[in-house]
């Protein structure tokens, strides 16, 4: 359901949604608290309802924060990994420079079906929560094929052929932790305790009663507010490849590998 929203809902749309949705819960809850239980708006109750928003509120910041930084570094680490892999393709392509030309060209046209493979048969299923390592399976055994077909003749092209192989195998080790890095989600746990958490305290903030109504319903409004846009963060991040928070695949169109995209 999350990797649905992602996918079809702008950020803007889903957090008019989400934070949309707990601040008119969190009114109508605060409303028909007052009206079944009138005496709340005495505050009798204030003391041990504030203890409790304490508590839990100290508790679920303390998960939250913990949450959002994981997220965030996984963000990260999955750029950093896109980034890497294309930049060894785009070294591949410069090494292949110094082979023969048939050499080379044969080497390019492998690089250049991998890169298509990615961006154009990979990239949606990874988006989707589908990712394969069959998608470019074929096109990375043509990438080893290609460059174990060259034998390299002297000291110059022995050592871009080193160069080349070095990279590509720094490819195909990228390639598998980008496609991990696309199965990855929150944990069942801790979505329990981010969404759950949200649930417990929102109508504790109902119990919190103010004389004024107007100042009831700020109190109540600003609380389901922050939660929400806490939440819309958590699943914007949650995953790496899917929302407008999504990690591109335009690494794979710059610098070197640009040529393959005319």
């Amino acid at each position: 359901m999350i990797l649905w929203m992602l996918n079809h809902l702008s950020t803007f749309l889903l957090g008019v949604v989400l934070v949309g949705g707990f601040v008119t819960l969190a009114i109508l809850g605060s409303l028909a608290a007052r009206r079944r239980f009138p005496h709340l708006a005495g505050g009798e109750h204030n003391e041990m309802v504030g203890v409790a928003l304490g508590m839990f509120g100290a508790i679920y910041g303390i998960i939250l924060a913990f949450v959002v930084v994981t997220l965030w570094t996984q963000l990260e680490n999955t750029q950093t990994i896109v980034a890497t892999e294309a930049t060894d393709l785009a070294l591949v392509v410069r090494s292949a420079d110094a082979f023969p030309p048939a050499d080379r060209a044969r080497l390019d046209r492998a690089v250049g079906d991998y890169v298509h493979a990615v961006v154009d048969i990979q990239w949606p299923l990874m988006r989707e929560g589908r990712p394969s390592y069959e998608a470019t399976a074929e096109q990375t055994r043509a990438l080893y094929t290609a460059l174990q077909s060259f034998e390299p003749a002297g000291p110059r092209s022995e050592t871009f052929y080193g160069e080349a192989a070095g990279r590509l195998n720094d490819v195909a080790a990228q390639r598998r932790a980008r496609v991990t890095m696309a199965e990855s989600s929150l944990p069942m746990l801790l979505q329990v305790l981010v969404y759950g958490g949200a649930l417990v305290i929102l109508p504790l903030t109902f119990l919190f009663g103010l004389r004024s109504l107007k100042m009831q319903l700020l109190f109540v409004s600003a609380v389901a507010g922050l939660i929400g846009f806490s939440l819309l963060l958590v699943m914007a991040m949650d995953r790496p490849f899917a929302g407008d928070l999504a990690v591109s695949p335009a690494p794979y169109k710059e610098a070197a590998l640009a040529q393959f995209w005319g």
